[in-house]
């Protein structure tokens, strides 16, 4: 598993239906902030949802070494392979949730009566 950071802040957090910590904010900078907690949780639900089987792809590229450092300061994760398996768990299992909302814009009924 990835070592992550033990650093220690005031964070909000909000929860998807699923309980992974879908959202950090710092309470002092209200900056992103990706715990221990956050990359466990990812981690473990890549885990249940098979995607982490049978560890033979590979994969290359060329990144900015700035992205890859800030990356690993904001997550805690040290090795880049635990890194780059965080990142794309992280995109997996993505609810899809913008496309959803957009998809239901002018879906109301306008005489809903919302109490207000």
């Amino acid at each position: 598993m990835a070592r992550t950071s033990t650093r220690k802040s005031a964070t909000r957090t909000t929860k998807s239906a699923t309980g992974i910590a879908k959202m950090t904010r710092s309470a002092r900078t209200g900056a992103f902030v990706v715990t221990r907690e956050r990359v466990e949780a990812v981690m473990q639900a890549a885990e249940q949802a098979g995607l982490l089987r049978g560890k033979g792809g590979r994969i290359g590229g060329r990144v900015s070494p700035v992205l890859v450092r800030q990356a690993k300061q904001q997550t805690g994760i040290e090795a880049d392979t635990d890194l780059i398996e965080f990142a794309l768990a992280t995109v997996a299992l993505e609810d899809d949730f913008a496309r959803a909302f957009k998809a239901s814009r002018g879906k109301v009924d306008p005489e809903l009566k919302l109490g207000f």
